[in-house]
């Protein structure tokens, strides 16, 4: 994500579209979007290496939710769950507000089906240089208000290495307004739960199924 979602360039677009609207757009202008309250905000492709590590770490995530699959839940029932790249994660009914992160875990759901917040068990973004604290914060929040357990990110360093330098994951928290004398700003936040650098022996996290991921599974 290369342009800050809070100051989206007009590029000739009206600043608010429906998702009708967007569709009717050309499929390479409307990929490139998102939409906040109807809001156009543009999410930029980053370089050829930002995608393979999104893919990589989504190929990765793949391999840990098939083993995971193999065998049934603790209470017996059955565990499916599907892991995409740079997917549409709506956060309203009428499609008004989407996020598209790099890479997610989503409960099963039928080939074709729209992805809903509720739908989503874990998201994730590969961060560059050019993603400020500011559009990390907007991003974190906006997937903390639709109710997502699990937010990754995975922090690459300047261009000309392409070298991951550390991966972090934070779970949803909520904090509750009772005796407070001013009631949260947001009552859902995400906390980080676990951070791992290449010096180490790999990525180990229990949810939202067991993850064992080495660093070679996500060498450039």
């Amino acid at each position: 994500m290369s342009v800050d979602p809070l100051n989206a360039p007009g590029d000739g677009l009206p600043e608010f579209l429906s998702w009708d609207e967007l569709q009717r757009l050309p499929e390479d202008i409307a990929a490139e979007i998102e939409l906040w309250e109807g809001r156009v905000i543009w999410n930029r492709r980053g370089p050829a290496e930002h995608q393979r590590f999104a893919r990589r770490m989504c190929n990765a995530l793949e391999t840990c939710a098939r083993q995971a699959m193999r065998g049934d839940g603790p209470d017996g029932e059955q565990r499916c769950w599907q892991v995409e790249v740079e997917t549409n994660v709506f956060l309203t009914p009428d499609k008004s507000s989407f996020l598209t992160p790099d890479f997610l875990v989503r409960r099963c759901l039928p080939r074709g089906a729209d992805t809903y917040a509720s739908d989503v068990v874990l998201v994730g973004e590969v961060l560059s240089g050019s993603d400020t604290l500011k559009r990390r914060h907007w991003k974190m929040g906006r997937y903390a208000d639709g109710g997502i357990p699990y937010y990754w990110e995975v922090e690459l360093d300047s261009p000309g290495t392409w070298d991951i330098t550390a991966v972090r994951a934070y779970e949803l928290a909520t904090v509750q307004d009772d005796g407070l004398a001013v009631k949260p700003l947001r009552p859902a936040f995400y906390i980080a739960v676990g951070e791992w650098e290449p010096e180490g022996l790999g990525i180990v996290f229990p949810e939202p199924f067991s993850l064992d991921i080495t660093w070679d599974d996500l060498a450039f």
